[in-house]
């Protein structure tokens, strides 16, 4: 079997999406942040449901970077619950390779609720608790690449420090690091070999602050925080506001998200669908700046639809949308 270009690790979810009614919920802001607000101790009709099999951050990426045409695997775990089949399942017919999921004898599965309001989400999250286990593999299973992203609180005792000696012993590996809640809370102290041995790191601009402590309103102060900590490629995300990418001792660039042919539908997955998009340019042989201009295509079409799956493109389609962009969307040097 031919090495896999990039080998994903992270937990594998259902979701399921519970579309509330516009006039049934609302959504404000106060000084403690933004809220989702239903009646409470009452029925509250909703307009559908429907489930998503195999989602969460590092499987979302797992199957962008097969529909860009990668040979592309997922580390994680499932129970041994029919949920756990139909994950497995849906990712061998999306083209992911998943010798390395674990089957968890006696547990069930990961099965979150999506609460969807107007185009944005809340999801309603549980980690079940697995057995970490990293795989053994033979030379002929090793990646050119690993992305690591959004994994169970229970995972930070043992398991990252599995993933730093693995990635130590084989330094000529590249390593994506997208860190999740969980990640994001253990700190840069607790994980600081990871930060060190990345050769990118994707995050949004709050979670750069949290992680960094810098200012929110100076973006090369950011940078030069998350470059101090060893990454040799920052990525930055900013919601509307577009994205950012800096290389070390190299030029930093803004890029404009790529227009919306319709207001945006479901936001599930854009993240995923912006970092899986911008490494994979990388692997491919892109360059930062031009990873850059492809990635927010990719996130742009994902916001169209249900789900951080349905809307993602393969390589000749994000061609055809950079034919049709318009001709301020490019990189530029901050």
């Amino acid at each position: 079997m031919t090495n896999l270009d990039v080998l994903s690790i992270g937990d594998v979810v259902t979701d399921a999406f519970i579309k509330l009614l516009d006039d049934r919920a609302e959504a404000y802001k106060d000084e403690r942040g933004k809220w989702l607000s239903i009646p409470f101790a009452t029925k509250v009709p909703f307009d559908h449901a429907v489930e998503v099999d195999g989602v969460g951050n590092a499987a979302n990426a797992s199957v962008s970077f097969a529909k860009l045409g990668l040979r592309s695997g997922l580390i994680s775990n499932v129970g041994d619950d029919q949920h756990g089949r139909d994950i497995i399942s849906t990712l061998k017919k999306l083209d992911v390779d998943t010798r390395f999921i674990h089957v968890n004898p006696g547990k069930i599965s990961n099965f979150h609720y999506v609460l969807w309001y107007k185009e944005e989400r809340t999801i309603l999250i549980k980690h079940e608790e697995y057995k970490y286990q990293w795989p053994s593999f033979r030379d002929e299973d090793i990646p050119k690449w690993i992305y690591f992203s959004s994994i169970s609180k229970d995972a930070l005792d043992t398991y990252h420090d599995y993933v730093t000696e693995w990635l130590e012993k084989h330094p000529d590996i590249k390593f994506a690091f997208q860190p999740g809640t969980f990640q994001l809370e253990a700190g840069v102290e607790r994980l600081g070999a990871l930060y060190k041995r990345a050769d990118v790191l994707l995050v949004n601009r709050e979670e750069a602050v949290v992680i960094s402590g810098g200012n929110y309103d100076d973006l090369n102060d950011l940078f030069d925080r998350l470059h101090a900590y060893g990454p040799k490629v920052v990525v930055i995300t900013d919601g509307p506001a577009g994205a950012y990418a800096s290389e070390v001792n190299n030029a930093r660039f803004k890029m404009p998200p790529y227009p919306d042919p319709a207001p945006p539908y479901e936001r599930t997955g854009a993240g995923d669908a912006f970092s899986s998009a911008f490494v994979a340019e990388l692997i491919r042989g892109n360059t930062v700046e031009g990873a850059l201009q492809v990635a927010p295509i990719n996130s742009m079409s994902v916001v169209q639809h249900v789900g951080a799956r349905e809307g993602l493109l393969t390589g000749a389609e994000i061609e055809e949308f950079l034919k049709k962009a318009p001709h301020w969307y490019k990189p530029e040097r901050m």
